[in-house]
């Protein structure tokens, strides 16, 4: 028996008819979808200290179930103590399967979890249909365990849609359940 996630399915038998009548699409193709997401942190204080890479790298890929990579400075800024190739953040593209069960996850668990959480503000997205969101605590998401977190941190999640405006992004994101602020 295979396993198909609950927000694929639900794209593929509600999703799509909803939005083509919304949008009045010709063919199925057409209707917008959502490619990957991309969650990223930037490591600031990694430049002193190199285990906080290290923690950084095995809580995000205990958060998504796929191993996430150290992003690495691509040149000198003496300002900042930096060197090229010194790391810096990290970095995990979610396709497929586990995107789904990411975004499901994402919106029914740790959002909520989140402190005085009141919606999603619908101004992050880039004049394409993508959305961008910042974190401010990792912590929300239940695989953390907030006793061995020595340091709390944030991350950006990138929402990739084959959308070509951002009132059909919203309108995908929003049939899938994002909790955006009614206005």
């Amino acid at each position: 028996m295979s396993y198909t996630p609950r927000l694929k399915e639900k794209y593929k038998a509600e999703i799509i008819p909803a939005l083509t009548e919304q949008f009045g699409y010709k063919t199925v193709m057409r209707v917008p979808k959502l490619t990957k997401i991309v969650l990223s942190q930037g490591l600031g204080e990694a430049v002193a200290d190199k285990k906080i890479v290290d923690a950084a790298v095995e809580d995000l890929s205990r958060i998504v179930g796929q191993r996430a990579m150290a992003t690495i400075s691509k040149k000198d800024i003496s300002n900042f103590k930096l060197r090229k190739g010194m790391p810096i953040g990290t970095k995990v593209t979610l396709r497929g399967d586990k995107m789904y069960d990411f975004l499901d996850r994402f919106i029914s668990v740790a959002l909520p979890r989140t402190r005085d959480f009141r919606g999603i503000n619908a101004k992050g997205f880039d004049g394409r249909g993508n959305f961008n969101l910042g974190v401010q605590e990792h912590i929300i998401f239940p695989e953390i365990d907030i006793d061995k977190v020595n340091r709390i941190l944030g991350m950006d999640v990138t929402f990739v849609t084959t959308a070509e405006t951002d009132e059909e992004g919203k309108a995908l994101l929003d049939a899938f359940g994002f909790p955006f602020i009614k206005k």
